[in-house]
């Protein structure tokens, strides 16, 4: 091939839409404009099959076509000769292309028109460059490979947890120039990812939940798959993905005293990538912009090596909590606090808890914090382990991937939102303390 696929990635995002050129069994020849060319490897491209027209009939009697392809940064136009190998209708790569068709559809006015029954995958036979004057590629805004050289010595040098979190959400800011963002874990036994860290935004949104299979983050998620948006596609807006996902699942009335998700109102352009670590997943990284086309390939790319990395090193701080010293003795409390007492109500159900009736935290985190006010109300201890609260039965951990560090900052950063007068403060590997300036009133529902 006179043209690699890969350093023409900017034609494939449908800015000027493809044309394709196929034959039927006799050999009559059929032109028409095309949605969506999705790059897949090297080797192959795939296309989205949207109606079975003129141009569908022909490629299954026929399967080698031909393609037109142009650069809207360069002008350059490009040849692709491409052979038909099959069509997936479920999937990653299905997911990615029905994401980015509901951008498209939504850009030009065919939201009812446009939609992706397959995708059809084909092998790269050539691509050769057609003869015209062209412009220069812009330079990129940021420097990918430098900008993930820093990462990567900033993300070792984490001695903690919490510090790896802090330190992963400002390299997105400042060396990916990525404004507004967020970081979400994965929660394996409630099938739902829940904000730990976010940037960018008026309120942190620390404790909101998304579904698995909802939204840009949810089949991100479900998939395993990097999800990229280039345009304003309602289909995809968090409010109505939760709500439709809560409104299937009878969890309407939930809504009300559920966290808001952070985000931007109308977010042009969408990526969320998955946070992986020996092959399971461990959260997800979503970025947005108001801006059309703002993430690209490179982005995508770029985000998936930084997620690669991050994953690993969550895993490692993981295993490094694991090993951490024995839990201490009992240990007094200070002295009594004082002051109007804080009602702290528990439901079993769910493990929600409510402090003076105003909604916290539920799920794991919720049953953490309970069982930690238990033994400080019985027996006036403040000092804890990770190690004690994996194997207590109280809090029902899921196993393997518990993710017990990522909870416990959760837990953390809403006491620390809420400013009720109980908080967790880190004393050492593995270690923390709880700190209580307000009599507790302990209610179980």
């Amino acid at each position: 091939m006179s043209v690699r696929i890969d350093t023409i990635r900017e034609c494939l995002d449908g800015v000027i839409p493809g044309l394709i050129a196929t034959c039927d069994a006799d050999g009559v020849p059929n032109m028409a404009y095309l949605s969506q060319v999705q790059f897949v490897d090297l080797e192959h491209v795939a296309l989205s099959y949207q109606f079975f027209n003129k141009t569908r009939q022909n490629v299954l009697v026929n399967p080698t076509v031909r393609l037109l392809l142009t650069s809207h940064l360069t002008a350059g136009q490009y040849r692709l000769s491409l052979r038909y190998l099959r069509t997936e209708t479920a999937g990653p790569l299905f997911e990615q292309m029905k994401a980015k068709l509901a951008g498209i559809a939504s850009h030009t006015g065919m939201s009812g028109v446009f939609k992706l029954l397959g995708s059809d995958v084909y092998r790269i036979l050539d691509i050769e460059q057609l003869p015209g004057p062209t412009l220069a590629l812009p330079p990129p805004s940021v420097n990918y490979l430098t900008a993930l050289r820093r990462c990567s010595d900033r993300l070792a040098a984490c001695d903690h947890f919490e510090n790896l979190l802090n330190t992963a959400v400002d390299c997105l800011g400042s060396e990916f120039a990525i404004h507004h963002l967020m970081l979400l874990m994965y929660d394996d036994a409630g099938q739902r990812l829940y904000t730990l860290a976010s940037r960018g935004y008026p309120a942190s949104g620390v404790g909101s939940e998304i579904p698995v299979g909802a939204g840009v983050i949810g089949v991100c998620a479900r998939e395993r798959t990097p999800i990229r948006i280039g345009y304003t596609t309602s289909e995809y807006a968090y409010g109505r993905a939760i709500r439709e996902n809560a409104a299937a699942s009878g969890l309407s009335a939930a809504l009300e005293t559920a966290i808001p998700l952070p985000g931007l109102p109308e977010a042009a352009s969408q990526l969320a990538v998955p946070i992986t670590a020996f092959d399971r997943l461990v959260g997800v990284i979503y970025v947005e912009s108001t801006a059309d086309l703002h993430f690209g390939y490179d982005d995508e790319d770029a985000l998936v090596a930084f997620a690669a990395q991050l994953g690993m090193a969550i895993a490692h701080h993981q295993q490094v909590a694991d090993a951490a010293e024995e839990p201490a003795a009992n240990e007094p409390g200070p002295s009594p606090p004082t002051g109007k007492p804080l009602a702290v109500r528990h439901f079993s159900g769910s493990d929600s808890v409510f402090l003076d009736d105003d909604y916290l935290i539920k799920g794991v985190a919720g049953a953490i914090l309970w069982a930690l006010v238990q033994d400080h109300a019985e027996r006036g201890r403040t000092s804890f382990s990770n190690k004690e609260l994996r194997i207590d039965p109280r809090i029902r951990l899921p196993g393997v991937s518990d993710n017990l560090e990522a909870r416990l900052v959760l837990l953390q950063r809403r006491l620390d939102e809420r400013r009720a007068g109980v908080t967790l403060v880190k004393t050492g590997r593995g270690r923390f303390a709880l700190s209580v300036e307000r009599p507790l009133q302990l209610i179980a529902s």
